[in-house]
């Protein structure tokens, strides 16, 4: 464990554990162990202390990545590239209307020299082209500057943001970002799966309606793009800082299935276009770095999260890796000191932030009796505490009880299993979303 949070909070025994499950689990068993409706409809408790974000900005994060470090297994980005074009296809979650702008962010997170970007263009997807391809309408094809420039200097470990430029893209419509890199970059920050395939080439591409050329392969890694934002004053943002679950394992690639696809459709349904920025890693935790999936959730939140323009509301949905992942975190008073510090520093920027339950995983390979008693003291304290209108979440969202099967609450549903027993389905994904109310997240 790093940090001070676990020197701050005791660590209490195995009786006391027991008796704190057993007096959080008197307090709030009607909404641990009622039908899924009841859950559904009483998600979100607002707290009096919730805070207006005053809005600076017109720019919304409408399609976002978070990145991670580059190992062994990742021989594109280590060892760098030398005259590719890296071709990427994104869903956004608000659109640009028709005379709206957009503009995006390049970033050398885990870079360690300067990278050359050479021209940079964005495009609508080919009309009628869904799943895999990254085929664009020629017609819309438009170069981006970085101060007048065509191209940029991305310095190591600085985000780079792309001149403002105007391209009409609905709500929920596709993008494809084509980045050629002149090389030779060095190693190459990036975001290791975004469960959508793209395409790197040889050569400036960037102007190929594409994607069949000759010597492309596919990826599924975002290579130093982080972000898309719209210029879409009034419309707010909603930054879903998460890990695998969030990310997208479990739904199927290239169909825009994850939990935060949903939201974002669930969410413009009922009232408006919302910006959605997807900032799940899988393996990431509340607490602990790892050396495979790079720096936990308390590590990141400032670069991730809170630097993200026009973000108001912060949903965190971590907790399950700091359970099941070696080493595992057993003590639930760290794990919920670990979220207050989420929200004291979210705060800090003026965001609501909103919490959710841990997710049942009880097929899981790492699955114990006694990591399930972690869970629900966590899941039950961050309820009760929600009831009263004194937790630290201005909101939460009971995802366990939404996915939860009735007859057995440590496990999910089978019809939201991937198979695993701890990455929903995409209707697993759309049962999270439907728990995640627009009053819980935007109050």
């Amino acid at each position: 464990m790093t940090g001070t949070t676990a020197q701050a909070v005791p660590r209490p025994g195995a009786v006391a554990r027991r008796s704190l499950l057993a007096g959080a689990l008197a307090t709030t068993g009607a909404l641990l162990l009622a039908p899924r409706a009841t859950a559904l409809d009483g998600v979100a408790a607002l707290a009096d202390t919730a805070a207006a974000r005053p809005r600076t900005t017109t720019w919304v994060p409408s399609w976002t990545t978070a990145h991670t470090r580059p190992t062994a297994t990742d021989p594109l980005v280590l060892g760098g590239v030398t005259d590719r074009t890296v071709r990427h296809v994104l869903r956004l979650s608000a659109g640009t209307r028709r005379t709206g702008a957009l503009r995006v962010r390049l970033a050398g997170t885990f870079s360690t020299a300067p990278v050359r970007i050479g021209a940079v263009t964005v495009a609508r997807r080919a009309a009628g082209l869904t799943g895999p391809g990254a085929a664009v309408d020629p017609a819309t094809v438009t170069t981006l500057t970085f101060g007048g420039e065509p191209g940029a200097l991305l310095a190591a470990g600085a985000t780079l943001v792309s001149d403002p430029a105007r391209i009409a893209v609905p709500d929920g419509g596709d993008l494809v970002v084509s980045v050629h890199l002149p090389g030779p970059t060095g190693p190459l920050s990036f975001h290791r799966n975004t469960h959508a395939t793209g395409y790197v080439g040889p050569g400036d591409l960037t102007g190929d309606p594409g994607p069949g050329y000759d010597g492309a392969e596919t990826t599924r890694s975002a290579v130093l793009l982080v972000g898309v934002d719209v210029e879409r004053p009034g419309v707010p943002g909603v930054a879903v800082l998460g890990d695998s679950i969030t990310e997208g394992v479990g739904t199927p690639d290239d169909a825009d299935e994850r939990f935060t696809d949903h939201l974002a459709r669930r969410l413009a349904e009922r009232g408006g276009p919302v910006g959605v920025a997807n900032l799940g890693i899988s393996g990431n935790r509340v607490l602990l770095d790892d050396e495979r999936f790079g720096p936990s959730g308390q590590a990141r939140l400032d670069r991730d999260a809170l630097a993200l323009p026009g973000v108001d509301t912060l949903l965190v949905v971590l907790g399950v890796n700091d359970l099941q992942q070696p080493p595992s975190q057993t003590d639930p008073a760290v794990l919920l000191a670990g979220y207050r510090q989420l929200v004291l520093r979210a705060r800090d920027r003026g965001l609501r932030v909103v919490g959710t339950t841990i997710t049942p995983f009880g097929g899981w390979q790492r699955w114990t009796p006694a990591l399930e008693d972690e869970r629900r003291v966590v899941n039950a304290t961050l309820l009760a505490e929600a009831g009263r209108g004194a937790g630290a979440f201005d909101a939460v969202a009971d995802l366990a009880s939404a996915l939860a099967d009735p007859a057995d609450a440590a496990r999910l549903a089978s019809a939201f299993d991937s198979g695993d027993g701890l990455h929903p389905t995409s209707a697993g994904a759309a049962a999270m979303a439907a728990t995640v109310t627009h009053r819980a997240l935007l109050g």
